[in-house]
């Protein structure tokens, strides 16, 4: 016989996780918003309320001191089966301390093949080598391509520079052991996604003059971010409460990135933790006049800054290093890049990124591919393959990229 204090623990568990998870829904309805534009909105609503189910048991285990909230979800999210193909060959293999995937076609080649260096994204707390797989197993396949995906270290645990040495020294050690893995040295590719596009920018900023390291023929951002700097664009307006990338959500992982105390999120949000000299140097890259007015239409009100808080200034002042905001890196640096494919999407946070860098990269004369995806949402890319909950958005940025790679 079960015994009754057995009994009434298992019923306190089951009644306290239903409550958890009536929770997260009640405020995905009250917080959240589904545009109409976005195919399968009720797809979107289970993935938003699974994201934010994670992150709040996350929070409870932060709260007892076990772990961080987004490890936890993270664990969670690293579950999910591994695909296999019998094209590709998998490998796991670490570069020093950092873990590195390898994917390569099984059919031998009597040419070199273009390598991908892969970064995934995540906010720089969540994402890993697990939930990008399925994207760099259709690149390899479907480029016949040798990817390598870096699994970087991750925030809250490693701040800033963490995630932007392990890139670069992982990229390294690629590049220079190419003639291993038959990887074309005139054909290398870095792409990512949010936070992996980022890295991908700020390795072609790093290596574009380095003699001792083949050239990068190509950079494939996609949904990235570019800045930490201004949060009052339009599409910040506009997208602040769509899934799965909300304003609160983005903010988190900044602070925990840049180790920026959240107590700011007002001063920030308002655009007063600059000085006027600082936004006047800025406003020729960041202003709301690059970013073409149709992408206005949705509603979007242009915010002077106030009076500067100099305490704030101090804490974010690292966020005007272009390692964490590639987006104003200085011409001359801009100008030297590879060719490259932009993809944005029409209800992401991060949307104006993709549209001030694209067109920095014009004015400077590098080539530019840009594909916008009008029922895109941010993070579409991860619901690749992922069965009911896939989104027709993520196989056609998948095309397209796979598209700009062989052309190269």
């Amino acid at each position: 016989m079960v015994p009754l204090a057995l009994t009434l623990l298992v019923a306190a568990v089951a009644s306290f996780s239903l409550g958890v998870l009536l929770w997260v829904i009640c405020i995905h309805f009250w917080t959240e918003h589904i545009p109409k534009g976005i195919t399968h909105p009720v797809r979107l609503r289970i993935l938003s309320c699974l994201l934010h189910l994670t992150l709040t048991w996350g929070m409870i285990f932060e709260k007892l001191g076990l772990c961080y909230a987004t490890q936890f979800a993270s664990f969670l999210h690293d579950l999910k089966p591994l695909k296999r193909d019998p094209d590709i060959v998998v490998t796991d293999l670490r570069f020093g301390t950092i873990p590195v995937k390898l994917y390569q076609p099984k059919e031998s080649s009597s040419t070199l093949r273009t390598g991908i260096i892969f970064f995934h994204g995540g906010g720089t707390v969540l994402g890993s080598l697990r939930t990008h797989h399925n994207v760099c197993l259709r690149l390899s396949k479907d480029c016949g391509s040798v990817v390598l995906a870096v699994g970087y270290r991750k925030s809250p645990k490693y701040k800033y520079p963490a995630m932007k040495n392990d890139c670069v020294a992982a990229t390294a050690q690629f590049l220079k052991s190419l003639h291993v893995y038959g990887v074309d040295p005139s054909r290398v590719v870095v792409c990512g996604d949010s936070v992996g596009g980022n890295a991908a920018t700020v390795i072609c900023q790093l290596f574009r003059n380095k003699a001792d390291f083949p050239q990068i023929r190509a950079q494939i951002l996609i949904y990235s971010s570019l800045q930490s700097i201004d949060f009052r664009g339009p599409s910040y307006q506009q997208n602040a409460n769509i899934p799965l990338l909300s304003w609160n959500l983005a903010f988190y992982c900044c602070c925990c990135h840049l180790d920026v105390s959240t107590s700011w999120k007002s001063v920030i949000k308002s655009g007063t933790h600059l000085p006027p000299e600082v936004w006047e140097k800025y406003r020729k890259w960041l202003g709301s006049e690059n970013i073409p007015e149709r992408f206005k239409k949705r509603g979007y009100q242009c915010i002077p800054p106030g009076p500067v808080n100099e305490d704030a200034y101090r804490e974010i002042t690292l966020a005007l290093n272009s390692i964490c905001s590639p987006l104003i890196a200085e011409d001359d640096i801009v100008s030297q890049l590879p060719e490259t494919c932009i993809v944005s999407c029409e209800y992401d946070l991060l949307r104006d990124h993709s549209l001030l860098y694209k067109k920095r990269l014009e004015d400077l004369g590098v080539p530019v591919t840009w594909h916008h995806m009008e029922d895109g949402f941010h993070g579409v890319l991860n619901t690749l393959d992922f069965g009911f909950l896939s989104f027709p958005c993520s196989s056609r940025i998948m095309d397209l990229v796979a598209q700009f790679i062989r052309k190269l």
